[in-house]
């Protein structure tokens, strides 16, 4: 498995500093990407937004700023500053930013438990 990050190896790197806001939008910088998944950052503006979708693959998104909304299969769950939400393979989820937020995604692909 090849791994194809995108930040140097062996050094320590503030997360929040790898990826700036873009004014009334979303940038995203991936980090890191094996076969099995990869590791991705955002920052969304405020009021900004990721409109339904569902992915093959469980994910873990961690707020690393401001305030997240997401809904997942339905049910509305409000992620803060230092919190993990896991969003299952296959169900159908959104995302909103009521403020400035970034925030680091996780994929996890193959079989999870």
């Amino acid at each position: 498995m090849t791994v194809r990050p995108n930040i140097p190896a062996a050094e320590a790197l503030e997360l929040t500093a790898l990826i700036s806001y873009t004014e009334k939008g979303i940038a995203s910088r991936v980090i890191a990407r094996t076969g099995g998944g990869s590791v991705t950052l955002f920052a969304l503006d405020a009021d900004q937004e990721l409109s339904e979708h569902a992915t093959p693959y469980d994910a873990l998104v961690v707020v690393l700023e401001g305030t997240l909304m997401l809904t997942i299969g339905g049910t509305l769950v409000r992620a803060t500053l230092g919190t993990v939400v896991r969003i299952p393979a296959n169900v159908p989820h959104a995302l909103e930013s009521p403020k400035r937020s970034k925030m680091m995604l996780v994929m996890l692909r193959g079989r999870t438990t």
